[in-house]
Protein backbone atom coordinates (compact mmCIF):
# COMPACT_ATOMS: atom_id res chain seq x y z
CA UNK A 1 0.00 0.00 0.00
CA UNK A 2 0.92 3.37 -0.63
CA UNK A 3 2.09 5.69 2.43
CA UNK A 4 -1.17 7.37 2.42
CA UNK A 5 -3.60 5.80 4.92
CA UNK A 6 -7.42 6.46 5.97
CA UNK A 7 -7.10 5.90 9.25
CA UNK A 8 -4.28 5.38 12.46
CA UNK A 9 -5.20 3.32 14.71
CA UNK A 10 -2.85 4.08 18.16
CA UNK A 11 -2.57 1.19 20.17
CA UNK A 12 -2.90 -2.34 19.53
CA UNK A 13 -4.76 -4.44 22.60
CA UNK A 14 -7.56 -5.98 21.21
CA UNK A 15 -9.71 -2.81 21.67
CA UNK A 16 -7.38 -1.26 18.84
CA UNK A 17 -7.66 -4.30 16.97
CA UNK A 18 -10.63 -4.43 16.61
CA UNK A 19 -11.26 -1.13 15.53
CA UNK A 20 -8.93 -1.50 12.93
CA UNK A 21 -10.52 -4.52 11.43
CA UNK A 22 -14.36 -3.11 10.99
CA UNK A 23 -12.46 -0.33 9.40
CA UNK A 24 -9.96 -2.63 7.25
CA UNK A 25 -13.33 -4.63 6.48
CA UNK A 26 -15.26 -1.54 5.24
CA UNK A 27 -12.37 -0.88 2.29
CA UNK A 28 -9.95 1.57 4.62
CA UNK A 29 -6.56 2.11 4.43
CA UNK A 30 -5.65 1.37 7.98
CA UNK A 31 -2.18 1.87 10.12
CA UNK A 32 -1.74 0.23 13.08
CA UNK A 33 1.18 2.34 15.59
CA UNK A 34 1.84 0.60 18.93
CA UNK A 35 4.90 0.77 20.74
CA UNK A 36 5.41 -2.58 22.19
CA UNK A 37 7.75 -4.81 20.05
CA UNK A 38 5.08 -7.07 19.73
CA UNK A 39 1.21 -6.44 19.33
CA UNK A 40 -1.65 -7.07 21.37
CA UNK A 41 -1.24 -5.35 24.56
CA UNK A 42 -2.76 -7.67 27.67
CA UNK A 43 -3.73 -10.48 25.03
CA UNK A 44 -0.08 -11.65 24.51
CA UNK A 45 1.82 -14.70 25.31
CA UNK A 46 5.50 -15.24 26.14
CA UNK A 47 7.97 -17.48 27.73
CA UNK A 48 8.25 -15.56 30.79
CA UNK A 49 10.06 -18.29 32.96
CA UNK A 50 11.41 -21.19 31.40
CA UNK A 51 11.34 -22.56 27.80
CA UNK A 52 8.45 -24.02 26.31
CA UNK A 53 6.39 -22.36 29.43
CA UNK A 54 3.68 -20.34 27.14
CA UNK A 55 2.46 -17.58 29.70
CA UNK A 56 -0.57 -15.08 28.79
CA UNK A 57 0.52 -11.90 30.05
CA UNK A 58 -2.84 -10.83 30.81
CA UNK A 59 -6.20 -11.81 29.53
CA UNK A 60 -6.33 -15.96 29.67
CA UNK A 61 -9.51 -17.22 30.45
CA UNK A 62 -12.07 -15.81 27.61
CA UNK A 63 -15.76 -16.24 28.34
CA UNK A 64 -16.14 -12.43 27.01
CA UNK A 65 -14.87 -13.61 23.73
CA UNK A 66 -16.50 -16.39 23.55
CA UNK A 67 -19.71 -14.23 23.87
CA UNK A 68 -18.88 -11.38 21.64
CA UNK A 69 -20.80 -10.32 18.53
CA UNK A 70 -17.96 -8.97 16.87
CA UNK A 71 -15.71 -11.96 17.30
CA UNK A 72 -18.45 -14.34 16.43
CA UNK A 73 -18.99 -12.38 12.92
CA UNK A 74 -15.06 -12.29 12.71
CA UNK A 75 -14.89 -16.20 13.04
CA UNK A 76 -12.35 -17.32 14.83
CA UNK A 77 -12.13 -20.55 13.87
CA UNK A 78 -11.90 -19.74 9.92
CA UNK A 79 -8.76 -17.77 10.90
CA UNK A 80 -7.36 -20.50 13.12
CA UNK A 81 -8.28 -19.98 16.39
CA UNK A 82 -9.54 -22.49 18.23
CA UNK A 83 -11.22 -22.08 21.94
CA UNK A 84 -10.59 -24.70 24.44
CA UNK A 85 -13.15 -25.44 27.53
CA UNK A 86 -11.93 -27.01 31.02
CA UNK A 87 -14.22 -29.71 32.63
CA UNK A 88 -15.26 -27.47 35.37
CA UNK A 89 -15.51 -23.55 34.11
CA UNK A 90 -14.43 -21.89 37.88
CA UNK A 91 -14.28 -23.48 41.18
CA UNK A 92 -14.02 -21.83 44.42
CA UNK A 93 -11.86 -23.91 47.08
CA UNK A 94 -13.04 -23.97 51.09
CA UNK A 95 -10.84 -25.14 53.97
CA UNK A 96 -11.46 -28.66 54.52
CA UNK A 97 -11.20 -29.80 51.45
CA UNK A 98 -14.99 -28.57 50.41
CA UNK A 99 -15.63 -26.61 47.01
CA UNK A 100 -17.92 -25.28 44.86
CA UNK A 101 -17.51 -25.74 41.22
CA UNK A 102 -19.45 -24.27 38.19
CA UNK A 103 -19.90 -26.54 34.93
CA UNK A 104 -21.55 -25.36 32.00
CA UNK A 105 -24.61 -27.13 33.18
CA UNK A 106 -26.58 -25.09 35.82
CA UNK A 107 -28.42 -28.20 37.27
CA UNK A 108 -25.10 -29.81 38.04
CA UNK A 109 -23.61 -27.07 39.58
CA UNK A 110 -26.84 -26.40 41.41
CA UNK A 111 -26.36 -30.30 42.54
CA UNK A 112 -23.42 -29.34 44.22
CA UNK A 113 -24.22 -26.54 46.40
CA UNK A 114 -26.43 -28.61 48.82
CA UNK A 115 -29.02 -26.22 50.77
CA UNK A 116 -28.36 -23.68 48.60
CA UNK A 117 -29.09 -25.87 44.84
CA UNK A 118 -32.77 -24.53 44.39
CA UNK A 119 -31.91 -21.04 44.81
CA UNK A 120 -28.72 -21.38 42.61
CA UNK A 121 -31.16 -22.72 39.61
CA UNK A 122 -33.90 -19.85 40.44
CA UNK A 123 -31.03 -17.46 40.17
CA UNK A 124 -29.06 -18.69 37.81
CA UNK A 125 -31.93 -20.78 35.12
CA UNK A 126 -33.46 -17.58 33.76
CA UNK A 127 -30.64 -15.51 32.98
CA UNK A 128 -28.68 -18.39 31.10
CA UNK A 129 -32.15 -18.99 28.83
CA UNK A 130 -31.92 -15.27 27.73
CA UNK A 131 -28.17 -15.13 27.84
CA UNK A 132 -27.84 -14.11 24.32
CA UNK A 133 -30.31 -10.89 24.70
CA UNK A 134 -28.31 -10.02 27.98
CA UNK A 135 -25.06 -10.11 26.30
CA UNK A 136 -25.81 -8.27 23.60
CA UNK A 137 -26.58 -5.65 25.40
CA UNK A 138 -24.35 -5.39 27.97
CA UNK A 139 -21.96 -5.39 25.52
CA UNK A 140 -23.51 -2.48 23.67
CA UNK A 141 -23.15 0.93 23.62
CA UNK A 142 -26.30 0.61 26.32
CA UNK A 143 -27.64 3.68 24.36
CA UNK A 144 -30.86 1.64 22.40
CA UNK A 145 -33.63 -0.74 24.39
CA UNK A 146 -32.71 -4.44 24.52
CA UNK A 147 -34.11 -6.80 21.95
CA UNK A 148 -35.73 -8.64 25.15
CA UNK A 149 -36.22 -5.85 27.90
CA UNK A 150 -38.19 -8.48 29.90
CA UNK A 151 -35.01 -10.91 30.61
CA UNK A 152 -32.61 -7.35 30.74
CA UNK A 153 -35.12 -6.31 33.30
CA UNK A 154 -34.19 -9.72 35.24
CA UNK A 155 -30.52 -9.04 34.97
CA UNK A 156 -30.67 -5.25 35.62
CA UNK A 157 -32.59 -5.50 39.06
CA UNK A 158 -30.35 -7.81 40.51
CA UNK A 159 -27.08 -6.61 38.90
CA UNK A 160 -27.42 -2.73 39.70
CA UNK A 161 -26.93 -4.09 42.89
CA UNK A 162 -24.21 -4.99 45.42
CA UNK A 163 -22.39 -8.69 45.99
CA UNK A 164 -23.54 -8.24 49.27
CA UNK A 165 -27.24 -8.16 48.64
CA UNK A 166 -27.05 -10.90 46.01
CA UNK A 167 -25.33 -13.73 48.58
CA UNK A 168 -27.82 -12.72 50.82
CA UNK A 169 -30.05 -15.51 48.68
CA UNK A 170 -27.65 -18.15 50.07
CA UNK A 171 -26.90 -19.50 53.47
CA UNK A 172 -24.02 -21.97 52.49
CA UNK A 173 -20.13 -21.65 52.76
CA UNK A 174 -20.04 -23.07 49.13
CA UNK A 175 -22.46 -20.51 47.37
CA UNK A 176 -21.72 -17.54 49.45
CA UNK A 177 -18.15 -18.05 48.64
CA UNK A 178 -18.71 -18.94 44.78
CA UNK A 179 -20.05 -15.60 44.44
CA UNK A 180 -17.95 -13.76 46.14
CA UNK A 181 -15.02 -14.77 43.95
CA UNK A 182 -17.04 -14.05 40.72
CA UNK A 183 -18.02 -10.99 42.22
CA UNK A 184 -14.40 -10.01 43.39
CA UNK A 185 -13.09 -9.54 39.46
CA UNK A 186 -15.05 -6.09 39.44
CA UNK A 187 -11.80 -4.91 41.92
CA UNK A 188 -14.19 -3.55 44.16
CA UNK A 189 -15.44 -4.09 47.62
CA UNK A 190 -18.27 -6.33 47.41
CA UNK A 191 -20.89 -3.98 49.59
CA UNK A 192 -20.72 -1.38 46.36
CA UNK A 193 -22.74 -1.16 43.21
CA UNK A 194 -22.51 -3.03 40.40
CA UNK A 195 -20.51 -5.74 41.73
CA UNK A 196 -24.03 -7.90 41.53
CA UNK A 197 -24.36 -7.30 38.07
CA UNK A 198 -20.00 -8.55 37.59
CA UNK A 199 -20.44 -11.56 39.02
CA UNK A 200 -23.79 -12.16 37.78
CA UNK A 201 -22.68 -11.77 34.34
CA UNK A 202 -19.57 -13.88 34.54
CA UNK A 203 -21.68 -16.52 35.88
CA UNK A 204 -24.38 -16.83 33.34
CA UNK A 205 -21.37 -16.74 30.93
CA UNK A 206 -19.64 -19.74 32.43
CA UNK A 207 -23.00 -21.65 31.68
CA UNK A 208 -23.97 -20.10 28.65
CA UNK A 209 -20.49 -20.18 26.70
CA UNK A 210 -17.80 -21.17 29.06
CA UNK A 211 -14.37 -19.44 30.04
CA UNK A 212 -12.17 -20.99 27.67
CA UNK A 213 -8.56 -20.74 26.29
CA UNK A 214 -7.04 -20.03 23.52
CA UNK A 215 -5.46 -22.67 21.95
CA UNK A 216 -1.79 -22.08 22.05
CA UNK A 217 -1.84 -18.98 24.03
CA UNK A 218 -4.30 -15.62 23.88
CA UNK A 219 -1.73 -14.49 20.85
CA UNK A 220 -3.08 -16.75 18.72
CA UNK A 221 -6.25 -14.00 18.68
CA UNK A 222 -4.15 -10.89 18.60
CA UNK A 223 -2.64 -12.88 15.49
CA UNK A 224 -5.08 -13.47 13.59
CA UNK A 225 -6.76 -9.70 13.83
CA UNK A 226 -3.28 -8.82 12.72
CA UNK A 227 -3.53 -11.33 9.73
CA UNK A 228 -7.26 -9.68 8.52
CA UNK A 229 -6.36 -6.09 8.98
CA UNK A 230 -3.08 -6.61 6.69
CA UNK A 231 -5.35 -8.97 4.15
CA UNK A 232 -7.56 -6.04 3.91
CA UNK A 233 -4.10 -3.71 3.13
CA UNK A 234 -3.56 -2.46 6.36
CA UNK A 235 -0.56 -2.57 8.23
CA UNK A 236 0.88 -2.40 11.95
CA UNK A 237 3.65 -0.50 12.67
CA UNK A 238 5.63 -1.21 16.24
CA UNK A 239 8.13 0.22 18.03
CA UNK A 240 6.45 3.43 18.20
CA UNK A 241 5.54 5.31 21.38
CA UNK A 242 3.09 8.39 20.56
CA UNK A 243 4.31 11.03 23.06
CA UNK A 244 1.32 13.86 20.78
CA UNK A 245 -1.08 13.51 18.13
CA UNK A 246 1.44 16.56 16.53
CA UNK A 247 3.62 13.52 15.62
CA UNK A 248 0.96 11.23 13.79
CA UNK A 249 1.03 11.31 9.85
CA UNK A 250 -2.10 12.90 8.12
CA UNK A 251 -4.97 10.80 8.36
CA UNK A 252 -8.81 11.35 7.97
CA UNK A 253 -9.79 9.93 11.09
CA UNK A 254 -7.36 8.71 14.51
CA UNK A 255 -8.50 6.02 16.87
CA UNK A 256 -7.20 5.87 20.15
CA UNK A 257 -6.93 3.12 22.46
CA UNK A 258 -5.87 4.57 25.49
CA UNK A 259 -6.81 5.75 28.59
CA UNK A 260 -8.14 9.20 29.59
CA UNK A 261 -5.40 10.30 31.10
CA UNK A 262 -3.21 9.23 28.52
CA UNK A 263 -5.71 10.75 25.45
CA UNK A 264 -5.31 14.64 27.51
CA UNK A 265 -1.41 13.81 27.52
CA UNK A 266 -1.34 13.16 23.66
CA UNK A 267 -4.24 16.40 23.08
CA UNK A 268 -2.39 18.62 25.21
CA UNK A 269 -4.05 21.86 25.14
CA UNK A 270 -6.21 21.19 22.04
CA UNK A 271 -8.75 19.55 24.53
CA UNK A 272 -10.14 21.74 27.22
CA UNK A 273 -13.92 22.96 28.97
CA UNK A 274 -16.12 20.35 30.19
CA UNK A 275 -14.49 17.55 28.72
CA UNK A 276 -11.29 17.96 29.79
CA UNK A 277 -12.66 18.23 33.54
CA UNK A 278 -14.42 15.23 32.84
CA UNK A 279 -11.35 13.35 31.72
CA UNK A 280 -9.54 14.02 34.78
CA UNK A 281 -12.63 12.83 36.92
CA UNK A 282 -12.31 9.84 35.50
CA UNK A 283 -11.49 6.81 38.42
CA UNK A 284 -8.91 4.39 37.91
CA UNK A 285 -9.37 1.15 40.45
CA UNK A 286 -7.03 -0.97 42.13
CA UNK A 287 -3.78 -2.44 40.69
CA UNK A 288 -2.19 -6.20 40.39
CA UNK A 289 0.61 -8.10 41.58
CA UNK A 290 0.43 -10.48 38.98
CA UNK A 291 2.80 -13.93 39.35
CA UNK A 292 3.85 -16.85 36.59
CA UNK A 293 5.16 -20.13 37.30
CA UNK A 294 6.43 -23.11 35.67
CA UNK A 295 5.63 -26.01 37.87
CA UNK A 296 6.68 -29.66 37.18
CA UNK A 297 3.15 -30.94 37.12
CA UNK A 298 -0.59 -30.08 37.84
CA UNK A 299 -1.48 -28.44 41.26
CA UNK A 300 -2.39 -30.60 44.05
CA UNK A 301 -5.95 -29.17 45.20
CA UNK A 302 -6.99 -30.79 48.03
CA UNK A 303 -10.80 -30.69 46.49
CA UNK A 304 -10.19 -33.02 42.84
CA UNK A 305 -12.96 -30.87 41.12
CA UNK A 306 -10.50 -27.94 40.96
CA UNK A 307 -7.79 -30.04 39.54
CA UNK A 308 -10.22 -29.79 36.55
CA UNK A 309 -10.85 -26.09 36.83
CA UNK A 310 -9.59 -23.74 34.02
CA UNK A 311 -10.02 -20.77 36.82
CA UNK A 312 -9.52 -20.81 40.37
CA UNK A 313 -10.64 -18.34 42.64
CA UNK A 314 -8.83 -18.17 46.22
CA UNK A 315 -9.63 -16.17 48.93
CA UNK A 316 -11.53 -18.76 51.25
CA UNK A 317 -15.40 -17.89 52.87
CA UNK A 318 -17.72 -14.82 51.40
CA UNK A 319 -16.85 -13.12 54.49
CA UNK A 320 -12.54 -13.39 53.82
CA UNK A 321 -12.95 -12.64 50.49
CA UNK A 322 -15.39 -9.34 50.85
CA UNK A 323 -12.41 -8.53 54.20
CA UNK A 324 -9.54 -8.83 51.52
CA UNK A 325 -11.29 -6.43 49.07
CA UNK A 326 -12.20 -3.93 51.71
CA UNK A 327 -8.64 -4.27 52.60
CA UNK A 328 -7.43 -2.98 48.93
CA UNK A 329 -10.16 -0.40 48.63
CA UNK A 330 -8.19 1.48 51.88
CA UNK A 331 -5.14 1.40 50.46
CA UNK A 332 -3.99 -1.93 52.88
CA UNK A 333 -2.20 -4.91 51.35
CA UNK A 334 -4.19 -7.84 52.76
CA UNK A 335 -1.81 -10.53 54.22
CA UNK A 336 -4.67 -13.42 53.02
CA UNK A 337 -5.96 -11.54 49.24
CA UNK A 338 -8.42 -13.08 46.98
CA UNK A 339 -6.18 -14.61 44.50
CA UNK A 340 -7.49 -15.30 41.17
CA UNK A 341 -5.87 -18.51 39.76
CA UNK A 342 -5.90 -20.13 35.75
CA UNK A 343 -4.52 -23.09 34.92
CA UNK A 344 -4.63 -23.10 31.20
CA UNK A 345 -2.99 -26.53 30.94
CA UNK A 346 -6.77 -28.00 32.49
CA UNK A 347 -7.90 -27.41 28.54
CA UNK A 348 -4.37 -26.31 26.63
CA UNK A 349 -1.55 -28.62 26.93
CA UNK A 350 0.38 -26.92 24.50
CA UNK A 351 0.96 -24.33 27.15
CA UNK A 352 4.18 -26.30 28.64
CA UNK A 353 6.53 -29.09 28.51
CA UNK A 354 4.83 -32.60 29.09
CA UNK A 355 4.11 -33.17 32.41
CA UNK A 356 5.01 -29.53 33.51
CA UNK A 357 2.36 -26.61 33.96
CA UNK A 358 2.21 -22.42 33.91
CA UNK A 359 -0.11 -21.27 36.36
CA UNK A 360 -1.57 -17.67 36.08
CA UNK A 361 -2.43 -16.02 39.39
CA UNK A 362 -2.79 -12.33 40.59
CA UNK A 363 -4.32 -10.65 43.59
CA UNK A 364 -5.54 -7.04 43.89
CA UNK A 365 -3.44 -4.33 45.43
CA UNK A 366 -3.68 -0.42 46.25
CA UNK A 367 -3.09 1.49 43.39
CA UNK A 368 0.56 2.52 42.40
CA UNK A 369 1.59 -0.23 44.61
CA UNK A 370 5.49 -1.19 44.18
CA UNK A 371 4.68 -4.67 46.83
CA UNK A 372 5.53 -7.81 45.65
CA UNK A 373 2.77 -9.92 46.79
CA UNK A 374 4.23 -13.04 45.62
CA UNK A 375 4.18 -15.01 49.15
CA UNK A 376 0.78 -14.32 49.81
CA UNK A 377 -0.29 -15.39 46.73
CA UNK A 378 2.18 -18.78 47.31
CA UNK A 379 0.48 -18.70 51.03
CA UNK A 380 -3.32 -18.95 49.64
CA UNK A 381 -2.59 -21.31 46.98
CA UNK A 382 -0.59 -23.75 49.51
CA UNK A 383 -3.73 -23.00 52.07
CA UNK A 384 -5.78 -25.24 49.30
CA UNK A 385 -2.84 -27.12 47.33
CA UNK A 386 -0.59 -28.29 50.24
CA UNK A 387 2.80 -29.11 48.61
CA UNK A 388 2.32 -26.40 45.45
CA UNK A 389 5.63 -24.90 46.83
CA UNK A 390 7.78 -28.22 45.98
CA UNK A 391 6.46 -28.03 42.06
CA UNK A 392 7.68 -24.63 41.68
CA UNK A 393 10.22 -24.99 39.01
CA UNK A 394 10.42 -21.07 37.95
CA UNK A 395 8.86 -18.13 39.18
CA UNK A 396 8.36 -14.44 37.75
CA UNK A 397 6.17 -11.18 39.09
CA UNK A 398 4.82 -8.21 37.93
CA UNK A 399 3.99 -5.05 40.61
CA UNK A 400 1.58 -2.76 39.92
CA UNK A 401 4.01 0.08 38.95
CA UNK A 402 5.51 -2.39 36.75
CA UNK A 403 2.47 -3.22 35.21
CA UNK A 404 2.12 0.34 34.29
CA UNK A 405 5.58 0.31 32.94
CA UNK A 406 4.95 -2.35 30.76
CA UNK A 407 1.48 -1.66 29.83
CA UNK A 408 0.64 2.23 30.15
CA UNK A 409 -3.04 1.93 29.95
CA UNK A 410 -2.72 0.38 32.99
CA UNK A 411 -2.38 3.33 35.28
CA UNK A 412 -1.64 2.02 38.61
CA UNK A 413 -1.53 -0.84 37.94
CA UNK A 414 -5.44 -1.15 36.90
CA UNK A 415 -5.94 -3.77 33.79
CA UNK A 416 -9.60 -2.60 33.82
CA UNK A 417 -8.52 0.97 32.20
CA UNK A 418 -10.69 1.83 34.89
CA UNK A 419 -12.84 1.81 37.83
CA UNK A 420 -16.12 -0.37 37.45
CA UNK A 421 -18.03 1.75 39.66
CA UNK A 422 -22.05 2.49 39.26
CA UNK A 423 -21.19 5.40 37.35
CA UNK A 424 -18.76 4.05 35.22
CA UNK A 425 -20.62 1.04 34.05
CA UNK A 426 -23.04 3.51 32.16
CA UNK A 427 -20.88 6.44 30.99
CA UNK A 428 -17.49 5.66 30.18
CA UNK A 429 -15.49 7.88 29.85
CA UNK A 430 -18.10 10.89 29.79
CA UNK A 431 -21.30 11.46 30.00
CA UNK A 432 -22.08 11.74 25.93
CA UNK A 433 -24.16 10.00 23.92
CA UNK A 434 -21.26 8.95 21.77
CA UNK A 435 -18.92 8.36 23.98
CA UNK A 436 -16.49 7.11 21.41
CA UNK A 437 -16.15 10.54 19.62
CA UNK A 438 -14.05 13.47 21.34
CA UNK A 439 -13.87 17.45 20.72
CA UNK A 440 -11.07 16.63 18.35
CA UNK A 441 -12.78 16.85 14.99
CA UNK A 442 -12.00 13.29 13.75
CA UNK A 443 -10.62 11.80 17.09
CA UNK A 444 -12.01 8.61 18.61
CA UNK A 445 -11.39 6.84 21.96
CA UNK A 446 -11.72 3.10 21.59
CA UNK A 447 -9.74 1.67 24.39
CA UNK A 448 -12.08 -0.34 27.31
CA UNK A 449 -12.02 3.42 29.27
CA UNK A 450 -15.19 3.37 27.06
CA UNK A 451 -18.15 1.54 27.28
CA UNK A 452 -18.68 -1.65 27.03
CA UNK A 453 -15.87 -1.39 30.02
CA UNK A 454 -12.67 -4.16 30.10
CA UNK A 455 -12.79 -7.12 28.81
CA UNK A 456 -11.36 -9.07 25.61
CA UNK A 457 -14.72 -8.40 23.70
CA UNK A 458 -13.39 -6.30 21.28
CA UNK A 459 -16.90 -4.02 21.36
CA UNK A 460 -14.94 -0.98 22.28
CA UNK A 461 -13.08 -0.87 19.14
CA UNK A 462 -15.83 -2.08 17.35
CA UNK A 463 -18.45 0.72 18.00
CA UNK A 464 -15.70 3.20 17.76
CA UNK A 465 -14.64 2.22 14.71
CA UNK A 466 -18.14 2.05 13.54
CA UNK A 467 -18.94 5.66 14.50
CA UNK A 468 -15.94 6.77 12.68
CA UNK A 469 -17.38 5.02 9.59
CA UNK A 470 -20.93 7.10 10.34
CA UNK A 471 -18.99 10.50 11.22
CA UNK A 472 -16.10 10.72 9.32
CA UNK A 473 -16.72 8.49 6.33
CA UNK A 474 -20.38 8.59 5.93
CA UNK A 475 -20.21 5.22 5.30
CA UNK A 476 -23.07 3.42 6.87
CA UNK A 477 -23.52 -0.01 6.51
CA UNK A 478 -21.94 -2.29 8.80
CA UNK A 479 -18.81 -3.68 7.19
CA UNK A 480 -18.49 -7.44 6.34
CA UNK A 481 -15.67 -9.14 7.77
CA UNK A 482 -15.91 -12.03 5.43
CA UNK A 483 -13.82 -9.52 3.17
CA UNK A 484 -10.59 -9.41 5.15
CA UNK A 485 -9.96 -13.17 4.17
CA UNK A 486 -8.26 -15.51 6.67
CA UNK A 487 -4.50 -16.98 5.82
CA UNK A 488 -4.23 -19.94 4.21
CA UNK A 489 -2.79 -21.32 7.10
CA UNK A 490 -2.90 -21.20 10.75
CA UNK A 491 -1.59 -17.80 12.73
CA UNK A 492 2.31 -17.93 12.74
CA UNK A 493 3.39 -19.65 16.03
CA UNK A 494 3.65 -17.65 19.29
CA UNK A 495 6.70 -15.27 19.44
Amino acid sequence: MSDAVDAIVVGSGPNGLAAAVTLAAAGLQVLVIEGAATAGGGCRTEELTLPGYRHDLCSTAHPLAAASSFFQRFDLPSRGVRLVHPEVVFAHPLDGGRAALVTRSVAETAAGLGRDRRAYRRLMRPLVRHSRPIADWVFSAERRPPGHPLALASYGLLGMRSASVVAQRFRSPEARGLFAGVAAHAMRPLTSSPTAGVGLLLTLLGHAVGWPFVEGGSSRLTDAMVAAIESGGGRLQTGWWVRSLEELPPARAVLLDVTPRRFLELAGERVSGHYRRSLEGFRYGSGICKVDFALSGPVPWTNPGCRLAGTVHLGGTYEEVAHAEAEVAAGVHPVFPYVLVVQAGTADPTRAPKGGQTLWAYCHVPPGSDVDMTPQIEGQIERFAPGFRDLVLAKVHRTAQEQEAHNPNCIGGDIASGSQNLRQTFFRPAARWDPYRTPLADTYLCSSSTTPGPGVHGRCGELAALSALRHTFKISPDPDFRRLAPPPTAPPAIR
